[in-house]
């Protein structure tokens, strides 16, 4: 995959479309999907969708019981016990699930954390890296007998314009000589996200899995939880009296509108046949330019299949020794 595959295909959507808009006339009886963190914001509008086409969804939660209340009402969706900072975690869902439920055909890796004070997880990694990239990595591997299972299975990373801030920190992804900075590190995790996709493409589109990542938009919800209001002001995002400025309310989306593009990935017949590639506003986005906005369009780094297959195997090795 290369940049030159990022070439938008005219969905006949748009940024403000909605999830609901996107799967209607999409039958996904007989479907069992996973969609990680589906209890809040994107996430449960994505499963909300999903299951009013049809689909079976199981929400992975590491507060099941907040899960359960969130998703009550929703015909055909469980929850079931997970946290992806804890691979042992992630492994016994992910061997629970192949048991029960042997073909899977929707795997969609939602949740993640934003912006947050160093911590660490897992054997001492960084706590975005771990979580948003090293911890679905774990569950995608326990979960590969399912997806090949599946015959035609897409797997759909949340990536994120975040991915702009920064390619994956080859010598230093932890942070452990680095001096941390948050942002960057969420750049990382983003950046991640989408190599991965690139890289389950690059591996198992022979066995009928295709992959994508997107970026949903600009949404506010709880992934904001550790950005005071005072460095949203900063960044733009509100001002400073708390109300949103005109030109956030106009570029950003309402949760349904920002679970469009991830559900449009993760269904749309438009994509048989292609995956590896990185997706915005319902639809594939552009290889970035010089002339790119911040906020929009793939960087190259992103579509480089040498640095898929380098965070393939530095991903391995980190799980190996977890």
């Amino acid at each position: 995959m290369a940049a030159n595959d990022q070439v938008p295909l005219g969905s006949g959507f748009h940024a403000k479309s909605t999830a609901r808009e996107v799967v209607a006339g999409i039958d996904l009886s007989g479907k069992h999907a996973i969609v990680t963190g589906g209890y809040s914001g994107i996430g449960l509008e994505t499963v909300r969708a999903l299951a009013e086409a049809g689909a079976k969804v199981t929400v992975p939660a590491r507060r099941p019981d907040v899960a359960r209340e969130a998703l009550a009402g929703i015909n055909g969706v469980s929850v079931a016990a997970m946290d992806l900072a804890d691979q042992a975690s992630v492994r016994r869902f992910a061997q629970e699930h192949v048991a029960a439920t042997p073909k899977l055909h929707l795997l969609i890796n939602n949740a993640g954390i934003m912006a947050c004070p160093l911590a660490r997880v897992g054997n001492g990694w960084e706590s975005q890296f771990g979580t948003n990239h090293l911890g679905h990595f774990g569950l995608y591997q326990g979960l590969l007998p399912s997806l090949r299972a599946a015959d035609g299975a897409r797997v759909v990373a949340l990536s994120s314009t975040g991915h702009i801030l920064s390619d994956v920190i080859w010598d230093d992804p932890n942070y452990q000589s680095r001096k941390y900075d948050k942002w960057e590190a969420y750049g990382q995790s983003k950046s991640s996200n989408a190599l991965f996709a690139l890289g389950v493409d690059l591996r198992e589109r022979g066995n009928g899995i295709r992959a994508f990542s997107v970026h949903p938009g600009g949404i506010f919800t709880n992934l904001q939880r550790h950005l005071p209001d005072e460095e949203m002001v900063v960044l733009g995002w509100k001002n400073p009296d708390g109300t949103l400025p005109e030109r956030v309310k106009a570029m950003f989306k309402t949760p349904e509108q920002g679970a469009s593009t991830t559900v449009w990935a993760a269904t749309s017949p438009k994509l048989d046949g292609k995956g590896g590639v990185y997706c915005e506003d319902c639809d594939i986005a552009k290889a970035a330019t010089p002339a790119s906005q911040r906020y929009e369009h793939a960087r190259e780094w992103i579509s480089d299949e040498a640095r898929a297959e380098r965070l393939w195997a530095m991903s391995d090795t980190f799980l190996a020794n977890a």
